[in-house]
């Protein structure tokens, strides 16, 4: 297939012309453009010549663009004008025909920039009708058309395609992976993973270890992480960062919070990110102090956190109730840091306050901030309406998340319950009926973890398991040491299900 040349870099004294050249509005000034720049070289770079191709589609002076067409790569100029947000409505198919006038169709590299524009442009039926038409297709064109699938979230026809390649490399692979592991099919992820190392022994490239390590973690797949952290020390990838990153929060996602401060101790530099992901970790294992103490020693190592940072940090105070520590960060955030909180830190500081039981100053934090509350928000106030029964709050918070979500049935049930616990009986009815006219259920909680390199899935009420009697055995033995110690379980009054009416 024909590849393309590197661009060479564009001369300073073409910069003012390239960037004029958007903003041409009439085929005489565009003609004058080209005429200005063959003297000086500009018929010579591939970029002045898509930026004229460009403006030639877009005034339009069709065979202007013809002639431009045949003088550069094609590919340069349909990957470039792809990334033209106000051309792609009409880009394709104008593409497509200048390609077929030229007698380039049947390149199949030609073909698939022309794939990649159509995606582009959302056109993915007429994406798919270039593949089928291209009668030599290179193993780029395959890879083009399985990512386009993928990026517009039609995984199952990406996966159709993939399955139908006569060959694949490591690009075909990796491709696969990263869009179940991005679309939260970390199982799929997994087994593709497995299948490029076991059918055609394809060594992982870095991009498919990140996505499958990201995978893993989604699963609790800990067997195959720890495969891919110690085949990263075997090839001498240590230096890598974001590897790194992906392994420690692998771990951290598992429940080995140890092997993950292990690998962060063992790195020779670090990130923000890798600070970043060691104290939200320390904060979804509830290692409060922890996370506050590692975050304290970012500071001292001249480590500037960035806004994710801050949220780790907001998170952690609110789950342990460090409550002005939390109104400390959130201050100096804006005024040490000068990063401007969004929506979710606001999120963090009002979930802190509610929990706390500061719920007139969650309040008024919602009504000052700079922007609408989100679900996210008004969650947060039912959450600590529930917690400190607060009924008028939680009718309150309901009423805009019933706007933002309306089939999320948690948070009918957040506010039964409220209702229940103060014996208001017809309340609870109500929202009863408002579930079963709008057909909503409660959706059951699940968890899953591996054993023997098999992930096994538990669902609520579910009594599915083959092993479940075992499981309930052990879980029984495990309550009764506890108790024999003196622990005490202390549960809140038993909520009201209200799931099946």
């Amino acid at each position: 297939a024909l590849r393309m040349p590197p661009l060479p870099p564009l001369p300073l004294a073409l910069h003012r012309a390239f960037s004029l050249l958007n903003r041409l509005d009439s085929p005489r000034q565009l003609l004058q453009a080209h005429a200005f720049l063959l003297p000086r070289g500009g018929h010579r770079n591939a970029r002045l010549l898509s930026a004229l191709l460009l403006a030639s589609l877009r005034l339009p002076l069709r065979p202007h663009a013809l002639a431009l067409l045949r003088r550069t790569h094609p590919s340069v100029s349909l990957n470039a004008a792809a990334r033209i947000p106000h051309l792609r409505g009409t880009l394709g198919p104008q593409l497509h025909c200048i390609v077929v006038r030229a007698g380039l169709a049947s390149d199949a590299h030609v073909s698939a920039s022309l794939i990649q524009a159509y995606f582009s442009c959302a056109c993915v039926a007429s994406a798919r009708s270039v593949f089928d038409e291209t009668v030599h297709k290179d193993i780029f064109c395959w890879n083009v058309t399985i990512s386009g699938y993928a990026k517009s979230g039609n995984l199952d026809r990406a996966r159709e395609l993939f399955d139908a390649m006569p060959q694949r490399n490591v690009v075909s692979w990796t491709t696969l992976i990263g869009a179940y592991a991005q679309m939260k099919r970390p199982a799929e992820a997994v087994e593709v993973f497995r299948r490029m190392q076991v059918e055609e022994g394809i060594e992982p490239d870095g991009i498919a270890m990140l996505s499958v390590l990201s995978a893993c973690g989604d699963l609790g797949a800990v067997d195959l992480g720890e495969w891919v952290h110690r085949f990263v020390v075997k090839r001498g990838l240590c230096w890598h960062i974001p590897l790194m990153n992906a392994i420690i929060d692998m771990y951290l996602k598992c429940g080995c919070v140890a092997k993950a401060v292990e690998v962060f101790e063992g790195m020779g530099q670090k990130s923000i990110v890798t600070w970043t992901t060691l104290i939200a970790g320390f904060a979804l294992h509830g290692l409060g102090l922890e996370a506050v103490d590692m975050f304290r020693r970012m500071e001292r190592e001249n480590v500037a956190p960035n806004d994710i940072t801050f949220l780790a940090i907001l998170s952690v105070c609110s789950h342990i109730g460090l409550t002005d520590l939390g109104r400390w960060y959130f201050q100096i955030m804006v005024s040490q840091y000068r990063i401007k909180p969004r929506v979710e830190h606001y999120g963090c500081m009002v979930d802190l306050l509610g929990r706390a039981g500061c719920l007139m100053e969650a309040q008024d934090l919602v009504k000052d901030m700079p922007f609408k509350a989100n679900a996210a928000i008004w969650g947060a106030l039912l959450a600590a309406a529930r917690t400190h029964g607060d009924a008028e709050l939680g009718e309150q918070a309901l009423l805009h998340l019933v706007e933002l979500e309306p089939h999320n049935s948690g948070n009918y049930i957040l506010l039964s319950n409220i209702y229940a616990e103060q014996e208001r009986w017809d309340e609870v009815s109500k929202l009863r009926k408002a579930m079963r006219d709008g057909g909503l259920r409660n959706v059951p909680g699940a968890s899953s973890i591996e054993v023997d390199g098999v992930v096994h899935e538990f669902t609520s009420r579910d009594g599915s398991h083959p092993c479940l009697h075992k499981i309930r055995k052990l879980l029984c033995e495990i309550t009764g040491d506890m108790k024999s110690i003196g622990y005490v379980a202390v549960l809140p009054e038993a909520p009201h299900d209200i799931e099946e009416g």
